[in-house]
C-alpha cells in the first residue's frame, strides 16, 4: 500500500513576462520569500541583464546561456537512504524530472547566496556564468552527488 497518493494534476505556473520561459518563472517563484514576487523578479531580471550584456544584447543568446547553465546543474542520479536489515544503505536512484529541476534551482540559489558580490542579482548572474562554463559551487554540488552515487553503486540491487 503506497504512502502517498499519485499526483493527478500539476498546477501550471505560466511563463515569465519578459523571456516567456517557464524555468525562469519557476526560478522567480523559488527565490520569492514571503510573497514578495516583485523583489524576486528584480533579482532574476538583474541577473539576466548581466547575461544579456555578456551575450552582446541578444535576448535569445542570454536565454540560451541560462539554459546551458541550468542543464549543467541538473542531476541525473542521487543517493537515497534505505533501511535493509539493521543497517541503512545509500542507494543510487534515478531522479524524477520535477525533482531534478527543483534540486538544480535550489543549488543555484544557495550557491549564489554564498558568493561575495554586492547584490543578489549579481551573485546569481555570476553563479549562472560559472555554471554555464562547468564550474561554480552548484556544478560542484551536482558532481558530488554523482560521485556519491557512483561510489555506492554496489548497493543498487537494493533499489526495488
Amino acid at each position: 500500500m503506497p504512502r502517498h497518493k499519485k499526483i493527478e494534476f500539476v498546477r501550471n505556473i505560466g511563463v515569465d513576462p519578459r523571456y516567456n520561459s517557464e524555468i525562469l518563472q519557476k526560478l522567480i517563484n523559488v527565490i520569492m520569500e514571503r510573497g514578495k514576487k516583485n523583489i524576486a523578479r528584480s533579482i532574476v531580471y538583474d541577473a539576466m541583464d548581466v547575461l544579456l550584456k555578456k551575450s552582446n544584447g541578444d535576448k535569445d543568446k542570454a536565454l540560451k546561456l541560462f539554459y546551458k547553465a541550468f542543464d549543467q546543474v541538473v542531476p541525473a542520479i542521487e543517493v537515497r537512504p534505505r533501511r535493509v536489515g539493521g543497517s541503512v544503505y545509500q542507494i543510487p536512484m534515478e531522479v524524477r524530472p520535477n525533482r531534478s529541476r527543483a534540486l538544480a534551482l535550489r543549488w543555484i540559489i544557495n550557491s549564489a547566496a554564498d558568493r561575495n558580490d554586492k547584490t543578489m542579482g549579481k551573485r546569481l548572474a555570476h553563479e549562472l556564468l560559472d555554471a554555464s562554463e562547468g564550474r561554480g559551487n552548484a556544478v560542484k554540488k551536482k558532481l558530488d552527488v554523482h560521485k556519491a552515487a557512483e561510489s555506492n553503486r554496489a548497493f543498487s540491487h537494493y533499489a526495488w
